[in-house]
């Protein structure tokens, strides 16, 4: 059974019956909402910091692999494609290498008539050089462990190479939920403040820090515009 605001509870009679039910789901919503993006939230945090202090997390991956697969399995027209286009014929190739994850941009080099692909997944970084006339790939692959992880996975989905970002279907459905996070983190800012707007008893020490934080947040801007 939901629990009341202490308020609504003493003062039944101002309150009418349609309002205390609202009342009560939007406080299961408000903590639901909360627990259910708080680890989302946490690596968001987390990866903040890392970005912030790069030399903790720089040069800490694990040593270098290399290796190399032959007769990969290339369309003819693959010199004609470009972005998605050329990144989903590429699928079967790298399956066949052996290499799963997000392809990032796709280099040409046409004096060596070879693509460089950049494939990712969270805490390993893979180059796969392929050479068109041979139908070989060189791969190599280097762990970034959990700092580098939590990187990429706070640049994932970015505002960079649109149209060929999430190519990978796990780093697809990081992409719903990292939108689902920052609405239910906007439900849940929202129906905090009516929360607590309801609980007479914390409204001065609510007024004082929302205060300070409004002024915090003005001046650093200001410091930043100016």
């Amino acid at each position: 059974m939901s629990s009341q605001s202490p308020d609504l509870h003493k003062e039944p009679g101002k309150h009418p019956w349609l309002v205390r039910v609202l009342f009560g789901w939007l406080q299961d919503l408000h903590l639901y909402a909360g627990l259910f993006v708080s680890p989302y939230v946490l690596v968001f945090a987390a990866s903040v910091f890392f970005l912030v202090h790069r030399d903790l997390s720089v040069g800490r991956g694990g040593p270098t692999v290399e290796r190399i697969v032959r007769d990969l399995p290339l369309p003819a027209n693959l010199n004609q494609l470009s972005g998605r286009a050329r990144i989903d014929a590429l699928r079967p190739a790298l399956d066949r290498a052996g290499v799963q994850g997000e392809v990032g941009w796709i280099q040409h080099i046409a004096k060596d008539n070879r693509l460089v692909v950049p494939v990712m997944i969270p805490g390993r970084t893979t180059t796969v050089t392929i050479d068109l006339f041979k139908r070989e790939a060189s791969i190599s692959g280097r762990s970034t462990g959990l700092p580098g992880a939590l990187v990429e996975l706070h640049k994932s989905p970015g505002p960079h190479l649109v149209g060929l970002r999430m190519n990978w279907w796990y780093m697809w459905v990081w992409y719903w939920l990292s939108d689902a996070t920052v609405y239910l983190v906007l439900l849940v800012s929202v129906s905090g403040l009516y929360l607590w707007y309801h609980l007479r008893s914390e409204r001065r020490i609510g007024t004082t820090l929302l205060a300070v934080g409004a002024l915090s947040f003005t001046g650093l801007i200001y410091a930043l515009v100016h």
